[in-house]
C-alpha cells in the first residue's frame, strides 16, 4: 500500500512511524510512505503557505493552493485523498479497515488556525480524530496509519492477529494475563490456565462483553 501525507512538517510524522511493527513494514515494503510539502509549491521568497482569514479573526489559514498542487503532485488514477480535521468522519477501526482496502491514499494535515475551505471541498472525505483539537493534523495522521497498517497482509507472521483486537468486533478485548500465575496475591483467572480452549474462547466472549458494557456501553448501542 501507498500513503502520501501532505504536510509542512513531514518529520512530525515519519519519525513515529519509524520504529516498531510500522516502521518494520515500511523496510519490507508492505507500506510505501511518502511526504510531499505544501511549502515547495509556492512562489514568493519567504515560502508563505498561509494568510490572514478573511472577515478577521484570530490566526492564520492555509492556503489553497499550495495544498492543492501538493497533492496534485503525488496523485494518481485511483488515489483517496482524506483531509484530517475536526469537521470530519470520526475515525474508527471500522474505517480503518475500509481504507486499508485503498491502493492509493493522500493525507492532508492542517496547520495553524485553518484550512482555506475551497480546498477541502476538493478532498474525498474529511477525517477526525475525536472531539479535541490538534496543533496540527500530522498526529493524527500518524495515528491513522499506524491503525491502517496493522490490517494489511503480510504485516504479522501471524494472520488474523488484529481480528482479536479491541474493536475488531465493536467490542472491547477480555484482559490478559501473563507469567507469574501470582503476582502480588492476584490471581491468573483460572480458566485461563486449565487448557481447554473452548471454555478459553467462552470467558474471553463474556469478558469483552463485560468490559464493553461496563467501560463503552456506547459500543453496545452501536451494534445490531
Amino acid at each position: 500500500m501507498r500513503i502520501d501525507v501532505a504536510t509542512l512538517f513531514p518529520e512530525l510524522v515519519d519519525f513515529p512511524l519509524s520504529k516498531s511493527i510500522v516502521g518494520r513494514a515500511r523496510e519490507r515494503g508492505i507500506l510505501r510512505l511518502g511526504f510531499v510539502n505544501p511549502r515547495d509549491f509556492t512562489h514568493d521568497r519567504h515560502k508563505s503557505a498561509d494568510d490572514r482569514p478573511y472577515g478577521g479573526g484570530p490566526g492564520m489559514i492555509m492556503l489553497a493552493e499550495p495544498l492543492y498542487q501538493a497533492v496534485k503532485s503525488v496523485k494518481k488514477k485511483g488515489s483517496f485523498v482524506v483531509f484530517l480535521g475536526p469537521q470530519g468522519r470520526p475515525f474508527s477501526q471500522k474505517e480503518a479497515r475500509r481504507l486499508s482496502k485503498k491502493k492509493h491514499l493522500v493525507l492532508v494535515c492542517g496547520h495553524y488556525e485553518g484550512v482555506d475551505q475551497r480546498f477541502i471541498d476538493t478532498c474525498d472525505m474529511q477525517l477526525s480524530l475525536g472531539d479535541f483539537i490538534l496543533t496540527g493534523g500530522e498526529p493524527a495522521a500518524a495515528a491513522v496509519i499506524d491503525c491502517i497498517t496493522r490490517l494489511l497482509p503480510g504485516v504479522f507472521a501471524k494472520e488474523g492477529v488484529s481480528d482479536s483486537e479491541s474493536f475488531s468486533e465493536g467490542l472491547l478485548e477480555a484482559p490478559h494475563y501473563t507469567r507469574p500465575a501470582v503476582w502480588r496475591r492476584k490471581k491468573v483467572p483460572p480458566e485461563l490456565l486449565g487448557g481447554n480452549h473452548a471454555e478459553i474462547e467462552k470467558w474471553r466472549a463474556a469478558q469483552s462483553l463485560d468490559a464493553t458494557r461496563r467501560l463503552r456501553p456506547d459500543l453496545l448501542k452501536r451494534r445490531k
